[in-house]
């Protein structure tokens, strides 16, 4: 009797722990099947896991979305392709490889397989940083527009039964404050008090020569005509002037040869975040301003890209940035280590380049006292006036021709009085389109355009417009700025706390049109109440300032590459203490 009641209480506990098993399996099948629970336990378990880093915390502003479209919100069949091209990592006859381990920078974990899918997955700890190689003709075949996969073309807002656009999926927040283009420039001013400069350790022979470029631009004969430069353009063009000499006269520059590739010493050259990788091209290929010898160097310059870290590391849809930012602070604490250079003034004469939207996140940390020039300049997320550099967005479609469709209507042949189109990404937008879509002949506010080859639509329009509307979409940030002026536009940013590139140097309000996010109901009659004869003055200006916003394969007299380094090496000469 016993025995068998055994035997029965046996069979009976594998029947509970079959059961058991069974319910677990029908639970697991619920969270991460295509039900709606899936996209809350993804959520739910996202969170946690950007909460468990301090660093992400802090970023938490950045993290957003990305943008895959063009300028004009479409996205061209080409760029999809591109976008589900594998990044792959080979040796030429299509098996995979390790990169090296380096004496110079941590050491590889594992090599970086990118899926021939929209998705660009990336194995990696968030304690160690990932180096990996990737072939030149897979980096070139690869979209580098922003964004991670594609989707709706507008982006994450639409239209309801009323009308009206609406924002979707937790668009980035308006900003705590609002900076007036006033305020940014007496913050300029401000930035160049002594309270604010950084004391070397020590008082050396490049020191001595920063402080006289210093006397000798503070003291610039004045200028009331040049032939190459158009006064209103400028702050101030004497000083201008006398930096800009000063500088192809004595500025040298060090790159660090440390980092492995693709993340370092790869250029793209081009997409939307293309700024970085030609001023890395040309940096590096530069015999004039390169020093080999760190001691003679006035700056010292990180040559890593933005983007491929992005690309290289990021894990899609973990919404967690903490192993990029790790990536970089590792990377710093090693040169900082193997070399005396940056504990001479912790990093203040040292300076990255970098477009992606993410940059400020990534150069948190000690790089925060580098000299950053970021295409996401924005007040609100940390960049300093005065020390930072904002970095023209130029979304380059030919790398062969990098100045290719420059020019366009003179003011008598553009009937439009503003123009914009594109997807409907961040909250400014759907507003915008609120307001003036369909409401004014005169005024063509729509969403995106339909995509055609070379996007001759997008650019007839601006051509033929007075006025080019730049509002922001996730960040401040966009390359309608330089589109607009490459079009001979009067380019109207639409973007709280957005610094203007090249800041230091030119006078924005002398060519381009600032209205608050706050008064967009009100922008017709503002446009209108500018005068016909400042608009051609204006106009005027925006033809003049074209040549300091492009890039050339052999760097010209005041051109992007050269405006951009100016701009560097003017921070870097008001940050130093002669005490």
């Amino acid at each position: 009797m016993n025995l068998g009641f055994k035997f029965l209480c046996h069979a009976e506990t594998k029947r509970l722990i079959s059961l058991l098993g069974v319910i677990v399996v029908i639970v697991l099948v619920v969270q991460f099947s295509e039900l709606p629970y899936s996209e809350f336990v993804t959520s739910l378990a996202g969170k946690i896991t950007s909460f468990s880093m301090d660093a992400s915390m802090v970023d938490s502003k950045l993290e957003g979305n990305i943008d895959n479209t063009h300028p004009n919100g479409s996205t061209p069949a080409s760029q999809l392709d591109q976008d589900r091209s594998s990044l792959v990592h080979n040796n030429g006859n299509g098996s995979s490889i390790n990169s090296a381990p380096s004496n110079h920078a941590p050491a590889p974990q594992s090599m970086v397989a990118l899926s021939n899918q929209t998705s660009l997955n990336s194995e990696t700890d968030s304690t160690s940083p990932m180096m990996s190689v990737m072939s030149n003709s897979s980096l070139a075949k690869k979209d580098t527009t922003k964004g991670e996969s594609s989707g709706s073309l507008l982006g994450n807002n639409s239209k309801v039964g009323n009308g009206k656009y609406v924002t979707k999926k937790n668009p980035k927040g308006k900003p705590s404050k609002v900076v007036s283009i006033s305020d940014m420039n007496l913050l300029l001013q401000q930035s160049h008090d002594s309270s604010q400069l950084v004391k070397p350790t020590r008082s050396s022979a490049v020191d001595q020569e920063i402080f006289h470029a210093r006397f000798e631009i503070e003291n610039a004969p004045i200028i009331t005509n040049d032939s190459r430069l158009y006064l209103p353009l400028y702050r101030n063009v004497s000083m201008f002037k006398r930096s800009y000499e000063l500088m192809e006269k004595m500025l040298k520059v060090y790159i660090y040869k440390d980092g492995d590739r693709p993340i370092f010493h790869e250029p793209l050259l081009d997409g939307i975040y293309a700024s970085e990788g030609w001023f890395m091209k040309l940096m590096e290929e530069n015999k004039h301003f390169v020093t080999q010898d760190p001691e003679s160097a006035h700056l010292f310059y990180i040559p890593f890209s933005s983007r491929l870290l992005q690309l290289t590391i990021y894990v899609r849809n973990s919404h967690n940035r903490s192993n990029l930012i790790q990536y970089m602070a590792k990377y710093v604490d090693m040169i900082a280590g193997k070399y005396p250079f940056w504990s001479r003034t912790d990093g203040a004469d040292h300076f990255v380049v970098a477009c992606h939207d993410w940059a400020p996140a990534e150069t948190r940390g000690r790089i925060l006292n580098c000299i950053r020039a970021l295409c996401n300049a924005d007040i609100e997320v940390g960049f300093k006036i005065g020390k930072d550099v904002s970095l023209p967005e130029t979304y380059i479609r030919s790398p062969n021709n990098p100045a290719k469709n420059i020019g366009g209507n003179p003011p008598s042949e553009r009937p439009i009085l503003a123009f914009f189109a594109g997807g409907l990404h961040g909250y400014v937008r759907p507003t915008l389109l609120n307001h003036w879509e369909n409401k004014e002949p005169d005024m063509k506010i729509s969403g995106p355009l339909p995509h055609v080859k070379g996007n001759a639509n997008y650019i007839e329009l601006m051509k033929s417009s007075k006025f080019c509307i730049c509002a922001r979409g996730h960040e401040v940030n966009s390359p309608r700025v330089v589109e607009a002026i490459f079009h001979e536009c009067v380019p109207v940013i639409i973007s709280d706390n957005f610094i203007p590139p090249l800041f230091e140097v030119l006078n924005w309000e002398s060519f381009a049109v600032f209205v608050a996010e706050k008064d967009i109901p009100n922008l017709r009659s503002i446009l209108l109440s500018i005068s016909e004869e400042k608009y051609l003055e204006m106009h005027k200006r925006v033809k003049k300032v074209q040549k300091h916003f492009v890039w050339h394969y052999k760097p010209v007299k005041y051109d992007l590459f050269h405006m951009l380094l100016h701009s560097i090496w003017y921070n870097r000469l008001f940050r130093i203490s002669h005490s």
